[in-house]
């Protein structure tokens, strides 16, 4: 196997094991909820407290990533969180909870975005689209298998030991990264010379990966970065919808029976993980039958679409089986946009990849987190269907956004003179 693909298998487990953190706690929450005694309200601000910390730390840690390399930023990323998912277990009552969660954002913050700077530097430009949808399409694979995890787990012993099992994970992961890794190819001493000839050649970046000073918020100057943005805002809110509220809405809103609820909340996810490897696939593909601007632009464009509409039709119909169906059609082309988002985010940053990551990531975490509080209160007062109404449209909102965003056009940044 090419040294690249090594990389990638080994990324693509750690953001397995990320979204197994992250839905443990969705699909423990009727038990939390019932054992810390916590209204609707207060369960949308447990969820929502994480996007806060991730959305606030999605940036600095990008940019930190950029200069002192993606390998030391992600240790750091996964030791914090593992701790905090262990900890997560540990909380015995509300404040306890929404502090927990709120660090346990911080620690995360920062790991796709540094995840995009080991692709940056390890996969030429044609072959990031089909990278970052094997990291994406992992990501709902774990948490696919988050409820045949979880909920055994809690009917046999408690959520609590979930938590445990599944923070112990991440440091076994971050021992294998620490002695495994290297932060360039050229220093890989497993590596072809033809596949590091092909990588540098291909990838983009400068021969000299340290690029002068230049100021990250004259970035925002460009347009084309403020309608990535927008596009991300739109579709975070769908994709948190799925990683927050999902499983309540079965149980609570849908009324789905606890023997069902394990297949009701995987299928969806079994769906989406087709929709980010064909995303990412389709639009490489594109890229070179159309060029990269259109080829980057169409996929999720029809994806995001296709989702809204889906989804709205999930919120209508009053057959549970019906509305699972949608709901999964909606998931999987939802998250073609993922895979390919993520890959402009690169092709637009260039040697700054992590910091636009993160602020792309950081604005689709304020509309998650937005629209995570605001989906408990309307809940509470109108039911669990109104909310997914709105999740739909906003995912149509945000497929016209595509039609602003541009991949060929990096981000200009002005250097900063002394």
């Amino acid at each position: 196997m090419k040294k690249r693909y090594q990389v990638l298998t080994v990324l693509s487990v750690l953001s397995m094991i990320t979204f197994l953190d992250r839905i443990a706690l969705s699909s423990a929450s009727t038990n939390i909820m019932s054992d810390l005694h916590l209204s609707t309200v207060q369960w949308g601000w447990i969820l929502g407290i994480f996007t806060i910390a991730y959305a606030a730390f999605e940036v600095p840690t990008g940019w930190l990533g950029d200069k002192i390399g993606g390998k030391k930023v992600l240790i750091r990323v996964v030791i914090w969180w593992s701790f905090f998912t262990i900890l997560t277990g540990f909380a015995n009552e509300f404040i306890m909870l929404l502090l927990v969660r709120f660090l346990f954002g911080i620690g995360e913050a920062g790991a796709y975005p540094n995840t995009s700077i080991v692709l940056a530097k390890y996969f030429p430009v044609l072959e990031r689209g089909r990278a970052q949808a094997t990291i994406w399409g992992a990501s709902r694979l774990g948490a696919a298998l988050t409820p045949f995890i979880v909920l055994p787990i809690q009917q046999k012993y408690s959520w609590h030991l979930s938590f445990f099992l599944l923070g112990g994970l991440g440091f076994i992961w971050t021992l294998f990264w620490i002695f495994w890794h290297k932060e360039d190819p050229s220093e890989c001493k497993d590596i072809s010379s033809t596949e590091l000839n092909e990588i540098i050649a291909n990838r983009d970046l400068p021969q000299d990966l340290k690029s002068p000073k230049t100021s990250y918020w004259s970035g925002f100057r460009s347009k084309n970065l403020l309608y990535l943005l927008a596009m991300y805002f739109c579709y975070a809110i769908g994709a948190y919808f799925f990683q927050s509220w999902f499983h309540t809405y079965l149980e609570k809103g849908r009324h789905i029976p606890k023997e069902a609820l394990i297949w009701a909340s995987s299928v969806p996810y079994l769906l989406a993980a087709i929709g980010c490897f064909t995303g990412g696939w389709i639009s490489d593909k594109a890229c070179i039958k159309w060029g990269k601007k259109w080829g980057r632009r169409i996929v999720p464009m029809v994806g995001l679409l296709v989702a809204g509409i889906a989804i709205i039709t999930a919120a209508l119909v009053s057959d549970n089986l019906l509305s699972i169906i949608a709901l999964g059609v909606g998931m999987a082309f939802m998250d073609v946009t993922a895979p390919v988002a993520w890959a402009v985010a690169m092709d637009m940053g260039g040697t700054k990849s992590g910091a636009i990551s993160g602020s792309m990531n950081t604005a689709g975490l304020t509309g998650a987190y937005i629209s995570t509080v605001f989906f408990g209160y309307a809940a509470s007062a109108y039911g669990y269907y109104l909310p997914v109404v709105y999740i739909g449209i906003i995912l149509i909102i945000g497929s016209f956004i595509w039609l602003k965003i541009d991949a060929t056009q990096k981000i200009q940044f002005k250097a900063i003179t002394n």
